[in-house]
């Protein structure tokens, strides 16, 4: 009766490293418009050049620079109400933006002011540009 539990213990170890089936849902990074992969990913972006922001998702951000340049950042895990809300804020001492940083979702809660809400690790900036329907990547 003594070796029962650890027969047990052992199999939901195992079990635990079995792989485990995707859930069915997309691909993050194809949040938005389809794009193309420019270069390597970058740790920072200058937060000066930043011209406008879009929130593709809860999990996908683009960064849309002056000049034209777009980097998409793929957050390492899905952000509540992010891609709800579309709107967050971050702050930071230096005039760049790092995957380091801890983003948070800006909340409209009925009519009163937004309030900070979840918040959430960037990824990588990823240099990318957008592609009409029907290009080839």
């Amino acid at each position: 009766m003594i070796r029962y539990p650890f027969v047990i213990a052992g199999a939901a170890a195992i079990a635990a490293c079995a792989p485990v089936e995707q859930d069915g849902r997309a691909d993050p990074a194809l949040a938005g418009p389809p794009v193309k992969v420019l270069g390597e990913a970058e740790n920072c972006i200058q937060r000066s050049q930043i011209r406008n922001t879009r929130v593709r998702s809860d999990q996908v951000i683009d960064f849309e620079m002056r000049g034209g340049r777009v980097f998409r950042s793929v957050l390492p895990r899905s952000c509540p109400r992010l891609g709800f809300e579309e709107a967050f804020t971050y702050t930071t001492s230096i005039n760049q933006i790092c995957n380091t940083e801890i983003i948070y979702v800006l909340e409209q809660i009925g009519g009163g002011a937004p309030r900070r809400g979840a918040g959430c690790g960037l990824g990588e900036f990823v240099p990318v540009e957008y592609v009409e329907d029907g290009e080839e990547e």
